[in-house]
This record gives C-alpha cells, structure tokens and sequence, in this order.
C-alpha cells in the first residue's frame, strides 16, 4: 500500500469541514491523513476537534507578525517542517498570497459555499438569495491568488426553497460541503485530478465518483 499522503488543515472557526476531513481520514484506507491543524485564531474550536482525535494542532497569530509575507513564511515552514504534502483551507478566514502558494503550487483546496464562479467572497448563501438564483451549492476548488477564483475541483447543487433564510440555505449547503470535501481531498491525495488551465478533470476509475462529486446525495 503506497504511504498516505500528509494534509495540514487551516481553520479559523467552528471546523464542521474540518471534521468531515478527520473522520474521512481515520479510516485506514483513506488516501491522506491530516497530520497538523493549524489556525489563526487560538479561540477556534476546530482546535479541539482535532485535539479530540489526536491532531497535532498549532496557533499563529497573524496580529503578532509586521507583515503578510512574514506570517506566511512561517506558516509554510512550520507546514514544511512536518512534510506536509497538501493543505485543506476549511473555513481559514486569511487570504493566501504569492509567498505561500509558491511553496505549495497547486497543493492548497478550498471549500466554498456558493457554486463558482457566481458569489465568490464572504456570505455565499446570502448572496444568491439576495440574487433570488434557484439553485445553490458549495464549491471545491484549487487556491491561486484571487479570491476564490481557482480551477474548480467539485461542485454539488441544493435547490433554494421559497421560505429559506440565509441560515436555513446556509444549512442545506453545509450538508453537501462535508460530502464534497473529503471526496475531493480523496482524488487530490491519489493524485487523480488533472489540471488543464482552468479545467480539471478526473483521471480513471474517478469518473464514477466524479458524477457523485457534481452532486453528491441530491
């Protein structure tokens, strides 16, 4: 059996992605491991998520850095230190810049809740009602230096319901985010996915899984 590959998650919040990402990862067949979850902020509860199952977890204060580059210079070297293979950004509210993403080139998903290209940004969910769309979704995609502009990796559709909220909606979402993302992270890990400029593709037995990724349990 190859050797897993070693994933760092980046989180910020509450971490319901990121423990979708853990419990994928404790079955022994899994592709990848999450061997570090790191954050930004040391009040996140997705410490403690990753805690409870066993994660190494680390704190970087962006505040306590005097720049962007330096606090990303540390971060890729503390990822670099541990021979992260691959990074998971599951609700890291920071931007990631060029000093980064060079030392991890087309190593860095993303989940988002909206279907890209439409609502990039903050506040998904409220976006495409306030747009009054008829159907949402959540987003995998590859990290580049734009916000939330990246080859698309996966999608999966909700329909929006005519009495939804912004929460109601958000929820749906949430649903499908934590099947997308270990699906994707399954593809990325075996190395399956093909990236052809902004397209990218599923490579062999993957274009089964590749139908349950556009949609997956809808």
């Amino acid at each position: 059996m190859s050797p897993r590959a070693r994933a760092a998650v980046l989180v910020s919040g509450n971490g319901s992605n990121l423990q979708a990402l853990l419990d994928a990862s404790a079955a022994p067949d899994f592709p990848a491991e999450v061997v570090l979850v790191a954050s930004n902020l040391p009040t996140a509860f997705a410490l403690e998520r990753a805690r409870q199952a066993g994660v190494e977890t680390l704190v970087l204060e962006h505040r306590a850095f005097a720049s962007r580059d330096e606090f990303e210079t540390r971060l890729a070297a503390e990822l670099e230190a541990r021979r992260v293979d691959l990074v998971c950004l599951a609700g890291f509210m920071r931007l990631l810049g060029p000093t980064f993403l060079r030392r991890f080139p087309r190593k860095v998903l993303n989940i988002h809740p909206a279907l890209l290209p439409a609502f990039p940004g903050l506040h998904g969910p409220r976006q495409a009602l306030a747009h009054g769309v008829k159907l949402a979704g959540c987003t995998v995609h590859l990290v580049d230096e734009g916000t939330d502009t990246g080859p698309i990796v996966a999608q999966a559709a909700v329909p929006v319901e005519d009495g939804d909220d912004e929460t109601a909606l958000a929820a749906r979402i949430l649903v499908q985010e934590h099947k997308l993302y270990p699906l994707a992270l399954r593809l990325f890990a075996e190395g399956r996915l093909q990236v052809d400029g902004r397209r990218v593709r599923a490579r062999g037995a993957a274009v089964a899984e590749g139908l349950a990724l556009r949609n997956p349990g809808v």
